[in-house]
């Protein structure tokens, strides 16, 4: 009668090892893919922009709003209440159809966008290109460049672009932070810039 009672909890104890482990299991595929999920974003802190006309799309933090600007960047978000912390995308049409390596390496193509887009001539601004490199993702290429700008004021900002060529279109999203919250918020604006996406 012992004997079967032994065998009886045993038989008990490795449904139940069997039973954890499956939930184990199944937690961790929940975890994996919301990983991969967007929704993961909104508990980060995030937020999704989408624009499927032009074919990009990134994340922003939560509490930024989206604001229309006449005649210049596609898009443009800034924090609610530190106003100057912005985010914007410009489409730039690209001369023969060139892809991004064409049209330099990340140095080069940041030193152009920094004298043209950043401090050009006459802004009474400066632009010093303090890092530069290279990433794919999906089969793109992108550009990721980091800026120290001066001001008329000489207020200095920080400002991070992700940059990739699209369907004969230059994309250029820039975060541009005043420099002495960059420390504060670098690791957020890192993820959003490494969030923007085209295809």
């Amino acid at each position: 009668m012992r004997n079967h009672a032994y065998l009886h909890i045993a038989s008990g104890l490795k449904e139940s090892v069997k039973m954890w482990k499956r939930i184990v299991l199944t937690l961790l595929l929940v975890l994996s893919f919301s990983l991969s999920n967007p929704d993961v974003a909104k508990a980060a802190g995030f937020k999704s922009f989408v624009d499927t006309a032009d074919g990009y799309e990134f994340l922003y933090p939560n509490g930024w709003l989206q604001v229309k600007v006449a005649n210049g960047p596609d898009v443009v978000f800034h924090d609610l209440i530190e106003i100057s912390e912005n985010i914007s995308v410009v489409i730039s049409p690209v001369p023969d159809d060139k892809s991004l390596k064409e049209l330099g390496t990340p140095t080069e193509v940041g030193y152009k966008l920094g004298k043209a887009a950043l401090a050009p001539p006459d802004s009474g601004r400066s632009a010093e290109l303090v890092n530069a490199s290279e990433y794919e993702s999906e089969g793109k290429t992108y550009y990721h460049l980091e800026y120290l700008v001066k001001l008329p004021n000489q207020q200095e900002r920080h400002n991070i672009a992700s940059v990739a060529v699209s369907r004969g279109k230059l994309f250029t999203f820039n975060a541009s932070i005043p420099e002495k919250r960059w420390r504060k918020v670098k690791g957020t604006m890192e993820d959003v810039a490494n969030s923007f996406v085209v295809y």
